[in-house]
C-alpha cells in the first residue's frame, strides 16, 4: 500500500482550489480524503460552504441506485440477467428510434430485451441524443413519478440494440432500475433507500425531497459568464433540472452533504460495511467494481462496472488501476482506490 504524502496533498488541493476560487471557476466546494481508516483531509471553500451544506448530487445518485439494485441481487430477488419486460410488460413493444429533424422516428424493434445489467452499464439502448430529445419532450404527468416516467421511456424507445453500443444514460436507465426496485419491494424508492442504505450508513441528510431546513442549507448554483461569477439556473423546488421531488429519479435526483457521502464512500471502500452495518457483501462490491463492458465496445482507459466507471489500464495516469467511482453534472466527484485504501470526494454545484 502506498500512503499519501499529506503535506503535498494539502498543498496541491489548496493551491488548486484557491486558484479556482480566484478565477470564479467555482463558488463553493467541499473536499474530503480518507485513507486506511483515517481522515486525511477535509475542508470547505467559499462563502456558503460549511459542515452540513447540502449539494445536488446529480449523477452521483447512480452509484447509490447501483447499490440498491445489487442488494436485491444478493437477496435473490433480482438478477443481472433479468429482462426489463419481466417487471414492465410495456417494454415488449419498445421501438428502436433515431432523431430526425428534432423528432424521434421508429426504425425497428430490438431483437433482445434490455436487462438489469444493461441498465447498470449504459448498454441498454437508452442515452445519447435520443434520450436528450425524450427528456425535452417529456410531459408533466410522465415526469411526475418514477412509474410514470418508466412507462414514458418504454413508449419513447431506445437508440440501439442492447449491448451492441455504449451510450451514457443520464436518467432513463436508472429511472427504470428505480422503478423495478419499487415493484420488487412494494415500497416507494425513497423509503427503500432510507431503510436499506441511508439509515444504516448514517446518511441523515440524503434525500430526494429536502425539507425547508435542508433547502436553507442548499449550496447555491454557480455559473460564470465572461469570467465573472453569477447565479446558475435552477428550477424552484427541483433538486435536478425540472424533475419534481415527487419523482425519485434514480439517476440524478438526490441531494446530500459531504458527511453523508463520506459514509457511503467508506462503506464501499470497506467492502460493503459501515459502522458495523452490512449493506453489501465484499464480493458484491468487487463485482460492481469489475468492468462489465468489453474492450471491443469501450476501448478506453476506464470502462463501466455496475453503475460506476472502473480504471482498467495503467496508462490512465490520474488514478491507479482498479479505482472506481463516478461524477455528477454539477461538479460532484468521488472515487475509491481499494489497493491503497483511499477514497475521496469533491462536491460543488456549478
Amino acid at each position: 500500500m502506498r500512503y499519501l504524502d499529506r503535506e503535498k496533498l494539502v498543498e496541491n488541493l489548496e493551491t488548486r482550489m484557491q486558484g479556482n476560487m480566484d478565477a470564479n471557476i467555482i463558488g463553493n466546494a467541499s473536499l474530503w480524503v480518507w485513507q486506511d481508516g483515517e481522515e486525511v483531509y477535509r475542508r470547505h471553500f467559499g462563502p456558503d460552504a460549511s459542515e452540513g451544506s447540502v449539494y445536488r448530487l446529480a449523477s452521483m445518485t447512480k452509484p447509490i441506485t447501483g447499490v440498491a439494485a445489487m442488494k436485491l441481487v444478493e437477496e435473490g430477488k433480482l438478477a443481472l440477467t433479468d429482462p426489463v419486460d419481466k417487471f414492465y410488460p410495456e417494454f415488449r413493444k419498445i421501438p428502436i428510434v433515431k432523431v430526425e429533424n428534432g423528432r424521434l422516428v421508429e426504425i425497428g424493434k430490438p431483437e433482445k430485451m434490455p436487462t438489469v445489467m444493461h441498465l447498470l452499464t449504459h448498454t441498454s439502448g437508452f442515452g445519447g441524443e435520443v434520450e436528450d430529445v425524450q427528456q425535452r419532450q417529456i410531459d408533466p404527468q410522465s415526469n411526475a413519478t418514477i412509474q410514470n416516467a418508466v412507462r414514458y421511456f418504454a413508449e419513447a424507445g431506445i437508440g440501439f440494440e442492447p449491448f451492441t453500443n455504449v451510450m451514457y444514460s443520464g436518467r432513463a436507465a436508472f429511472d427504470v432500475l428505480a422503478g423495478i426496485i419499487e415493484r420488487i419491494t412494494d415500497m416507494p424508492y425513497d423509503v427503500y433507500l432510507k431503510e436499506n442504505i441511508f439509515d444504516p450508513c448514517g446518511m441523515m441528510d440524503t434525500t430526494f425531497a429536502p425539507t425547508k431546513e435542508q433547502w436553507e442549507r442548499m449550496i447555491p448554483m454557480h455559473d460564470r459568464v465572461d469570467g465573472k461569477a453569477c447565479p446558475g439556473r435552477t428550477v424552484d423546488g427541483c433538486v435536478f433540472e425540472n424533475v419534481p421531488v415527487t419523482h425519485f429519479a434514480g439517476g440524478a435526483g438526490l441531494a446530500s452533504t459531504l458527511e453523508d457521502y463520506t459514509h457511503f464512500a467508506r462503506m464501499l471502500l470497506n467492502g460493503g460495511e459501515f459502522a458495523g452495518n452490512r449493506i453489501l457483501k465484499p464480493e458484491t462490491v468487487a463485482l460492481m467494481a469489475t468492468p462489465h463492458v468489453p474492450e471491443t465496445l469501450m476501448p478506453r482507459t476506464k470502462r463501466w462496472g455496475l453503475s460506476m466507471k472502473v480504471v482498467t489500464r495503467e496508462d490512465y495516469g490520474r488514478l491507479p488501476l482498479g479505482c472506481f467511482g463516478w461524477s455528477g453534472a454539477y461538479g460532484t466527484h468521488f472515487w475509491v482506490d481499494p489497493e491503497n485504501k483511499i477514497t475521496a470526494i469533491y462536491l460543488k454545484n456549478s
